[in-house]
């Protein structure tokens, strides 16, 4: 199954001269979903992850049902001033501007084996501030996994993701 083809392309989303891939478009294809989530899954059944982090939102869809798949537990990381509890805060550049996230600060601990989960990987700066926020926690060890990887674009944040065990079902 091509999987690529399920992701819708936006043109000049959510700013002039993006191309947006938008994983909608496979989430809705109850075959393609499957796929993604069963691949995930498998890739990372014996690795002994104690919990997914996942980020918001499109990454909860796909974290939540492999936290379910791999009998993991499942942390929310969210924008700030989602989480009702103590949290620690973690500021980054996107493509298009300026964010801060934030996890609660007792989701994780020494013992956790961490899988962190989002939709897209494109510069790198959303996954390195979620690896900043996770190694706050100093959890035993930590994984990566994208549904899509934007491969052509090359980041110093990439350079350092990639000391980091990953894995990507679509490239582009």
């Amino acid at each position: 199954m091509d999987l690529k083809s399920f992701v819708r392309t936006v043109e000049n989303y959510p700013l002039e001269g993006i191309s947006f891939k938008d994983i909608t478009t496979l989430l809705k294809d109850r075959v393609a979903f499957k796929k993604v989530v069963d691949q995930i899954s498998e890739f990372y059944k014996d690795k002994g992850i104690t919990k997914i982090v996942s980020l918001e939102s499109r990454g909860f869809i796909v974290g939540g049902a492999v936290a379910y798949c791999i009998n993991a537990g499942f942390v929310p990381i969210r924008k700030k001033g989602k989480l009702p509890s103590k949290v620690i805060k973690e500021s980054y550049e996107l493509e298009y501007g300026v964010d801060t996230i934030e996890m609660h600060i007792d989701a994780l601990n020494e013992n956790d084996i961490v899988l962190i989960h989002d939709d897209l990987l494109a510069t790198g700066g959303t996954a390195l501030a979620a690896l900043n926020l996770v190694k706050q926690m100093n959890v035993k060890h930590i994984y990566f996994s994208f549904i899509c990887d934007l491969t052509f674009i090359q980041t110093d944040n990439k350079k350092e993701l990639a000391l980091y065990d990953t894995h990507s079902v679509i490239q582009y």
